[in-house]
C-alpha cells in the first residue's frame, strides 16, 4: 500500500489578542493510493482546517505550530510560497464547496482550464485546449466543444461543480481534497457527482480526502472515515465499522441524528455534547402574546388551495436579441389542510421556491388561482388588502444570514414586522414581545442586543423563526430551512418547528430536496419535476408505495447508510430521543 499523504501530529493555531485559538490538535491521518478517506464532523470541528493546512492555504494569521504534512515522502508544510505554488495543482489539488466562488466569473471556462493546464504541463495553447475539452467530457459535461467557451454563470450548480472537478484534475494530481463537494446539491446531482468522484479515483489511482458533514455522502463514497470533534480526531476506521458499530459516544449520537429514510420518528434525536444555545420556555396560549388576537376567519376545507398555477418568466438580453420564455410552474394544483405540514420535493429548477414566492405574493402568477382561507390572493386589488393575508403567512428562507439585515440588531429584526403590521403600540410592549419570542425559540432575551454576525448558522435560523412568528401567522412556509446546516443543528431546528406547530396549531408548507427530512416533517407530499406535479400522496404512502416512475427514481437516489445491511436496524439507527410513530 502506497501512502500518498501522511499527516502526523498536526496542530493548527490562530493567534488572537486573547491568546492562541487551537483549530486542530494532534491530527494523524494517512491517505493511500486509490483510497477515499472521509473526514466528518460538525461545523467548527476543524475539518476544513486540515484540508487548508495540507494545501498551504491557511488564512493568516493561521499557522501550523506542530506536526508535519508529507506528500509522497516530501515534507510540504514548511515549504516556501513559490515551491508550494508549483506543487499545488500538479501533485495535490482541491475541490471547493462553492463553485461560484472558486471560479472567476469574468473569464470563460476555457481560459481558466487552459491557464491551469499550461501552468503545470509543458503544452502549447492548442494542446491545452484539447486536453481541457477531454477533461470536460470526462466529468460528464455535454457538448464540451461548445460549452468550454461559456462563462460560469451559464452553467447549472451541478455543472459548475463538474467544472471545478475538471480544474482540480488538470495536471493529474496524486492527491485530491474535496471540501463539501455536494453541499446544497439536490439528490440526483449529488449522486452524479459522487459517482464521478468514485470513478475518477478508481481509474487514476489517486487518493481522495473528502471533507463533509453529510453522513450519507460518507456512506456512499468513503473507504475509511475519520470523525472529528472540537479540533480532534476521536475515531478512525473502515466506513462499515464506523457507521455500523462506532466506538465513541459522539460518533454514535452523530449517526443517530441523521434523518431516517425508512421510518418516521416523532422527534429528531439530538447530538450529545452539542449545546443547543438556550432553553425554550413553556407556552400558555391563553396568556401569551402569540395566543391573543388571532382574529382569523374559520376555514372549512383547505387553508391553501392552488389551482392550475402557472408562472412564465421572460428572459432577454440587455443588448437586444430574442426573448426566451421559461415556464417555471406549469399547471400546478394542490391543497393544504389546516394544521398539516405539506411537503414540496424535487430537484433544483423544479419550481419549488417559485411556488412559495407565488403564494406569498412576491411573484404574481401568469395564470391560475391561489386561495388562502377562501380568498383568491391573485385577484386582490390593493397592497393593503394583500398585507392582511401576508400577516397570516410568513416565510423562513434557506440562508438565515442573507435573509436578515446585518446592520440591524436582533431586537430590531424581530420587531420590524410587529411595527409594520401595527400589532403593538408602545416601545415597551414591543420590547417585551421580542424578549418573549427570543426566549421561546431558545435564544434568550440577551440575544436581542447583538447583531446577526455574532451567531452561528443555527442560531441565525432561530432569529428568522422568531421574526416569522412575530406577526402571529397561521401559515408558515419553510424554504429549505436546514439545507445549509449540519446534522446536529438541523435536528434542533426541525424539532423546534415541530414544537411550534403543536403549540400554535400552525399549518406549514415545507420545501426541501432532502427526502429523509421530508419524510420526518410532512403529512403529505407533492413531487415536482420541471414545474409540473408528478404525484401527490400521504408521506408514508409515497415512501412505501411510490406510484410515479420519477418518484421511484428519486427514492433510489437517496444515500443509504451501508450500516443498515451490515449492522442491523437497531445498531444502524439508534434513536435515544426519537421513537418510531408506530411503536
Amino acid at each position: 500500500m502506497t501512502i500518498l499523504l501522511d499527516i502526523d501530529g498536526l496542530r493548527v493555531e490562530f493567534p488572537s489578542r486573547r491568546g492562541d485559538v487551537v483549530a486542530a490538535r494532534n491530527i494523524t491521518l494517512q491517505l493511500a493510493a486509490g483510497e477515499i478517506l472521509g473526514v466528518v464532523g460538525e461545523s467548527g470541528a476543524g475539518k476544513s482546517t486540515i484540508g487548508n493546512a495540507a494545501m498551504g492555504l491557511l488564512e493568516r494569521p493561521g499557522r501550523v505550530s506542530a506536526g508535519t504534512v508529507t506528500l509522497e515522502g516530501q515534507r510540504i508544510d514548511d515549504l516556501a510560497a513559490e515551491p508550494m505554488r508549483r506543487l499545488r495543482g500538479a501533485k495535490i489539488s482541491m475541490i471547493f464547496q462553492d463553485p461560484l466562488t472558486s471560479l472567476d466569473p469574468l473569464r470563460t471556462v476555457a481560459e481558466q482550464l487552459i491557464t491551469t493546464i499550461r501552468t503545470h504541463l509543458p503544452v502549447d495553447e492548442a494542446e491545452a485546449r484539447e486536453r481541457a475539452i477531454r477533461l470536460m467530457e470526462q466529468v460528464g459535461i455535454p457538448d464540451p466543444d461548445r460549452r468550454i467557451d461559456h462563462y460560469p454563470h451559464q452553467f447549472s450548480g451541478g455543472m459548475r461543480q463538474r467544472v471545478v472537478i475538471a480544474l482540480a484534475l488538470c495536471a493529474e494530481p496524486d492527491v485530491i481534497i474535496a471540501d463539501e463537494p455536494t453541499t446544497a446539491l439536490d439528490v440526483s446531482i449529488q449522486a452524479q457527482i459522487l459517482d464521478l468522484l468514485r470513478s475518477l479515483v478508481k481509474e487514476s489511482g489517486a487518493g481522495m480526502l473528502i471533507i463533509t458533514h453529510d453522513m450519507g455522502v460518507i456512506a456512499e463514497i468513503a473507504d475509511r472515515v475519520a470523525v472529528m470533534y472540537r479540533g480532534e480526531v476521536v475515531e478512525t476506521g473502515p466506513t462499515a465499522k464506523i457507521l455500523g458499530d462506532p466506538d465513541h459516544a459522539y460518533t454514535r449520537s452523530l449517526i443517530s441524528a441523521v434523518p431516517r429514510p425508512d421510518v418516521k420518528l416523532d422527534r429528531f434525536p439530538l447530538v450529545e455534547h452539542i449545546e443547543s444555545g438556550g432553553t425554550r420556555r413553556s407556552l400558555d396560549l391563553k396568556t401569551h402574546w402569540l395566543g391573543r388576537h388571532r382574529d382569523y376567519d374559520a376555514v372549512e376545507g383547505s387553508l391553501v388551495a392552488v389551482r392550475d398555477l402557472e408562472m412564465i418568466f421572460h428572459l432577454g438580453s440587455l443588448f437586444g436579441g430574442g426573448r426566451q420564455e421559461v415556464r417555471a410552474v406549469d399547471g400546478v394544483s394542490f391543497d393544504i389542510r389546516p394544521g398539516e405540514t405539506f411537503g414540496l420535493v424535487g430537484e433544483s429548477g423544479s419550481g419549488k421556491s417559485t411556488i412559495a414566492r407565488l403564494i406569498t405574493g412576491i411573484y404574481r402568477p401568469t395564470a391560475g388561482e391561489i386561495r388562502f382561507a377562501g380568498t383568491d390572493l391573485a385577484r386582490l386589488g390593493s397592497r393593503k388588502a394583500l398585507n392582511r393575508y401576508r400577516r397570516q403567512m410568513q416565510m423562513i428562507f434557506q440562508d438565515p444570514y442573507s435573509s436578515v439585515n446585518p446592520r440591524m440588531t436582533v431586537r430590531d429584526i424581530v420587531a420590524e414586522p410587529i411595527r409594520f403590521h401595527k400589532l403593538a403600540g408602545s416601545r415597551r410592549e414591543i420590547r417585551q414581545i421580542v424578549d418573549d419570542l427570543l426566549d421561546h425559540v431558545g435564544l434568550g432575551r440577551r440575544a436581542a442586543a447583538k447583531y446577526p454576525h455574532e451567531f452561528s448558522g443555527g442560531q441565525r435560523q432561530r432569529i428568522s423563526i422568531a421574526r416569522a412568528l412575530a406577526t402571529r401567522p397561521r401559515f408558515l412556509i419553510c424554504d429549505e430551512p436546514t439545507s445549509a446546516l449540519d446534522v446536529s443543528i438541523q435536528a434542533q431546528i426541525l424539532n423546534l418547528l415541530k414544537d411550534l406547530q403543536d403549540e400554535l396549531g400552525l399549518t406549514m408548507l415545507f420545501i426541501s430536496h432532502d427526502l429523509p427530512v421530508i419524510r420526518q416533517m410532512c403529512d403529505r407530499v407533492a413531487v415536482l419535476r420541471g414545474g409540473k406535479v408528478m404525484e401527490v400522496a400521504a408521506t408514508e404512502d409515497l415512501f412505501e408505495r411510490p406510484q410515479h416512475d420519477y418518484t421511484r427514481h428519486l427514492m433510489a437516489l437517496m444515500p443509504r447508510m451501508h450500516r443498515d445491511a451490515e449492522a442491523g436496524e437497531e445498531a444502524a439507527h439508534p434513536h435515544p430521543e426519537g421513537k418510531p410513530l408506530d411503536a
